[in-house]
């Protein structure tokens, strides 16, 4: 296996097709935009780039096919608050080989450890804690976009490297095609008639 850092665009465009390679079968998952996902790592787009540094790596097997990739990255405003110096590693995706998982996250250990990070929270993103954040482990059905997806063996490929559970989040979903549920019309009734609050419609 071979694993290369992203520094030219032939390389940034192999980083994205990752998991369009990965997810080819699977129905569930929701492709984001590649201009999103480029500007998460452009310091022209990304504010987090005025207090932090971030990088990417693609991951190639003996065949020179893409099999996996991941980014670390350090918020310097974030990264000495917690007991240890501690940065970020996130947008991982992999094959179910444990021993491709290992050094995805080697690699990304070893680039905070030279900028003095001694800690390694993942996986989340380099910017807003509300997208690209946490790892699925439980309710592998269609995610809203921008919410964290991945195959079911993730789990064990973090935790088998060493890594535990310290906060959990929730994903709740509504289909808004169905009619809303009895109790949330009286919610909706209850506060349109409480004097406290004005209604009104937006207007361009």
């Amino acid at each position: 296996m071979t694993i290369v850092e992203v520094k030219d665009k032939r390389l940034g465009k192999a980083f994205l097709e990752v998991p369009r390679i990965l997810y080819r079968n699977d129905p569930t998952w929701i492709c984001p935009f590649d201009k999103e996902i480029d500007s998460i790592f452009d310091p022209k787009t990304n504010v987090y780039f005025q207090h932090g540094e971030a990088t990417r790596w693609v991951l190639y097997d003996a065949e020179r096919k893409l099999i996996g990739r991941v980014a670390a990255f350090i918020d310097r405003n974030t990264s000495h608050k917690q007991d240890q110096p501690t940065g970020g590693m996130g947008f991982f995706e992999c094959i179910h080989k444990q021993e491709a998982a290992e050094l995805l996250f080697d690699t990304a250990r070893e680039w905070l450890k030279e900028r003095g990070m001694e800690a390694m929270d993942g996986p989340i993103n380099f910017g807003e804690t509300d997208k690209y954040w946490g790892l699925l482990v439980d309710g592998f059905t269609h995610p809203s976009y921008e919410i964290a997806y991945n195959p079911p063996y993730y789990q064990e490929l973090f935790e088998s490297y060493g890594f535990q559970t310290y906060f959990k989040q929730e994903g709740f979903h509504l289909d808004v095609t169905q009619p809303l549920p009895p109790r949330f019309e009286r919610i909706a009734q209850r506060v349109a008639q409480n004097p406290d609050y004005e209604f009104r419609h937006f207007e361009w």
